[in-house]
This record gives C-alpha cells, sequence and structure tokens, in this order.
C-alpha cells in the first residue's frame, strides 16, 4: 500500500470547545513522509508543531500539543478521522489555541475528507507491525491499554462509570472501513457534577448542548442546577429531572464509549505510523492513551527497521525453480533460497544459513561467520531478482555492481540463521542503471544493510 494525502485542502469554522474563541482549521495536502503537522497561523513566525505523542503536554479535558510556549488542544477529533481514512501526511493550519469543537464528534472531518478526496502518493506506507503483547497500565485509576498481533488495526472499549447511565458499556471496531457510519458521529460527553470544577478551570467556555451530551445522573439543588445553566448559557431545567441533556438524542445507547474509541485513535495517530494490531483498552482516557503511544514510539526507535513477516509455511512467490530461470548465480554462488514477497519496488527474500556452506570451510574453522560481503551479494541478488521479473527472456541478462555505499555489519551470521532480507528501488531504472537499499535480518534485528547501484546488462 502507498502513502495518502489529501486532493484538496478544506476549512471547518466553529467555536473552541476550551477557550469558546471563534476558530478556523485547515487541512492540507503534504508530500510524502510528512506525517501530521499542525501550524499556528495566528501566531508570528507560524510555528509548527509536530503531532507525536512527545509533545504531548496536557491530557486534563483532551490531547494538547505543545512546543515550548506554543501549544494546541482538542486536536483529537481531528486527528481520528485522518488515522482512520487512511490519511498519512496533512499539515493542518489553525487559528488559535485549539481545533473548533463543531458537534464534538468527528463526522464533520469525515466528511470534508470524503468531498476533496484522497490522493495516493508514490512512497510506501510505513506499518508498524505489532509482533508482541504489549501493555500499559494506570494502578491508579484502573486504566489500561494493551496491543496484541492482528493483521489489521482493530480495536475494543470498555468504560466503566460511576452512573447508573453508563455504568459499564463496551464498543468495537473490527474494520477501520466502519469508522464512518459507527464511530464518527460519537459525541463528546461529559457529566454535570463534573461542569463547574471545569469552569473553574477555565475550561469548556464553548460548551453547550450542541456539541456535547451531558449527563445529569446525581440530583443538585434547583439553585445550583440554574447557576451552571448560566455560566453554559444554555436554559434552565428541572432539577427533578434527571438523564441525558443535549439538543440531538443519542445516536447509541453506548455513544460516549464510541466516543472514547474514537479518542483513542485519535491519540494512536500520535504514534506516528499506521498500526497493524488489536487494541483492547479499558478505562480509557487521554492520558493513559498517550502513556501508550509514548510506549509503541519506544517500541519504534528500537526496532528502527522492522523485519519483514516471515511464515516457513506459506507458499513461496518464487522458489528455487524459478530464481534460477532468472539469476546465472549457481552452487556455491546462489544466495536466495526462495522469494516470499514482490511488490512493484520491494522484494522480500530468504536464505537458510547452514554448517555446510563451503566459506565456513575457511571463514573461520573454529568460529564460522558469514562474510558481509557475501550478505550484500545476496541482497543484491535479491535485487536482481526484483528488477529481471519484469524484463523478457531474463536468462539473456544479468546484473553487475557499479557502486556500494553506507555498508553497515550490526551483528554476525552464523550456521543456523535463516536471513531475511528486503530490498528496495531508490528510483526507476533508467539507462539500465538501478540504486536500491537493502537489510538483512535474522528474526527482529538488522545484521546488515547497504545502498548499491547496479547495471542491468543483456548478454552477448
Amino acid at each position: 500500500m502507498k502513502q495518502k494525502t489529501l486532493k484538496g485542502s478544506f476549512s471547518l469554522c466553529g467555536k473552541g470547545l476550551h477557550t469558546g474563541l471563534s476558530l478556523t482549521v485547515t487541512f492540507n495536502p503534504a508530500p510524502e513522509n510528512h506525517g501530521y503537522k499542525i501550524q499556528r497561523i495566528d501566531l508570528d513566525g507560524m510555528p509548527v508543531i509536530n503531532a507525536i505523542a512527545e509533545n504531548v503536554v496536557d491530557t486534563q479535558r483532551g490531547t494538547v500539543l505543545g512546543k515550548g510556549d506554543v501549544k494546541v488542544s482538542t486536536v483529537e477529533h481531528g486527528l481520528s478521522a485522518l488515522y482512520a481514512l487512511g490519511i498519512d501526511n496533512c499539515l493542518i493550519q489553525v487559528n488559535g489555541p485549539e481545533f473548533p469543537i463543531l458537534d464534538g464528534s468527528a463526522i464533520k472531518y469525515v466528511e470534508k475528507i470524503q468531498e476533496v478526496g484522497i490522493e495516493e502518493q508514490n512512497a510506501p506506507k510505513d506499518w508498524y507491525v505489532i509482533r508482541k503483547k504489549l501493555e500499559v497500565k494506570d494502578e491508579a485509576t484502573g486504566s489500561c491499554i494493551t496491543i496484541l498481533p492482528d493483521d489489521d488495526f482493530s480495536i475494543t472499549a470498555m468504560c466503566s462509570f460511576d452512573s447508573k447511565f453508563i455504568n459499564s458499556q463496551f464498543a468495537t471496531l473490527d474494520n477501520l472501513d466502519k469508522y464512518s457510519e459507527e464511530i464518527a458521529p460519537a459525541r463528546t460527553f461529559v457529566f454535570v457534577r463534573d461542569i463547574e470544577a471545569l469552569l473553574q478551570s477555565n475550561l469548556i467556555k464553548g460548551g453547550d448542548l450542541d456539541n456535547a451530551i451531558v449527563i445529569y445522573e446525581r440530583q443538585i439543588t434547583q439553585e445550583h442546577l440554574d447557576t451552571l445553566a448560566d455560566m453554559l448559557h444554555v436554559k434552565h431545567r428541572n432539577a427533578n429531572e434527571l438523564g441525558y441533556i443535549q439538543h440531538k438524542p443519542l445516536v447509541w445507547e453506548n455513544e460516549c464509549t464510541r466516543h472514547k474509541l474514537l479518542d483513542i485513535i485519535g491519540d494512536m495517530a500520535l504514534i506516528g505510523k499506521p498500526i497493524k494490531g488489536r487494541i483492547v483498552a479499558t478505562r480509557p482516557g487521554h492520558t493513559i492513551n498517550n502513556k501508550f503511544a509514548r510506549e509503541v514510539r519506544k517500541e519504534i526507535r528500537k526496532y528502527e527497521i522492522q523485519a519483514p513477516v516471515y511464515d516457513p509455511n506459506e507458499e513461496p512467490v518464487m522458489d528455487v525453480n524459478r530464481i534460477r530461470e532468472l539469476l546465472p548465480h549457481r552452487y556455491p554462488m546462489q544466495l536466495v533460497d526462495k522469494v516470499i514477497a514482490v511488490g512493484p519496488n520491494t522484494i522480500i527474500g530468504v536464505k537458510n544459513v547452514t554448517s555446510n556452506e563451503p566459506f565456513f570451510t575457511g571463514h573461520f574453522p573454529q568460529e564460522p561467520v558469514m562474510p558481509g560481503v557475501l550478505q550484500i551479494e545476496a541482497m543484491a541478488q535479491c535485487g536482481g531478482l526484483l528488477v529481471l521479473n519484469t524484463v523478457e527472456e531474463p536468462e539473456r541478462w544479468s546484473t553487475y555492481f557499479m557502486r556500494i555505499d553506507g555498508v553497515k555489519f550490526r551483528q554476525k551470521v552464523v550456521p543456523g540463521d535463516t536471513l531475511i532480507f528486503k530490498v528496495e528501488l531508490l528510483g526507476p531504472l533508467r539507462h539500465g542503471i538501478s540504486t536500491m537499499h537493502g537489510y538483512t535480518f535474522v528474526g527482529d534485528k538488522i545484521v546488515s544493510e547497504a545502498t548499491f547501484t547496479a547495471q542491468i546488462v543483456k548478454n552477448k
């Protein structure tokens, strides 16, 4: 899959939930590998904040990104829509300290994205595939987020509130294709019992019954309720009537938990890469969401380039016979046993290193180590397979090294290792010359890498 951006720009206007200011946010196309960036166009120099988990400076009642004195809050709904609709690169410009709250959901963002359209770019989508269970807990609150290996991105949220109206709920999204209909319209919510404290903290100045679900489930005096209504500039209501208070009725009985799921997706967008894994969130909130996103980013940095998934039970794309049809190499110089994946610009090959390899006789008798130059040769053979697989009469062509750069050897390769090669074309084939970058993995670890230029020559 390729990276994606917007086909055009769009803007949304409204008031800020916490500031009450009139705000405009504009979403713009961005180049490959740009990621999500937010620009404060109302400030001198129009500073830009990278939308990554480490830049979150507050999670009290929303996700707040900051860089020095520059902050932008309530970003989670817009980022949730971008992530769920597969947008990888976007420059977001806002003329104030937060995104407009709109109707309290992500549906307006989804509608605008669908209206302007999505454009596929040339760079491959940089998935982070979850290979093992990762869990983050907060013992004080009972919050927990776990992610498990899965073939796609999916999420389950389970919430428990001290309220008879939404005591325990759960919501599940098994496929992001259903996000627009099943999650995006879910609105944010607040309990009446929390409103006074939020107002005293200089928050929710722009809150009203059009942009939030308000839950009144613990009776207070009529005078107290009237005071809160005046502070929010909404009509008075009977203090004896408990229940949900908003102009638009609930879309789903579990709308509040669906909104929690929406928020999780927005906070996972700050990981910086699309994820393949299943998230299970118990009592989620922006604080635990951010802790979890930071932990995933630590894992990504630990494995800066992720090894391809290799299942030895799967049928290869090219077996040894097909490889011999494409490459002139034979024993002892055929260094690729099979190919397990081929794309337009990428190939993944496998070699099983045994103690019977001829080079181990002299390299070295007491400590067998595969020569690094042969690892590069194996990567180049994979690259040759990628190119020769596209030409007619491949047996009439040969591949020759012209240049090798940026070689790194990080770990020994010894008998018993299974090498997985990932080779990517860095540009189109021109005049028979191709530049590629290759990685060699053992398990999850990179053991070597190199950039090499080769020429494809027709045999005489």
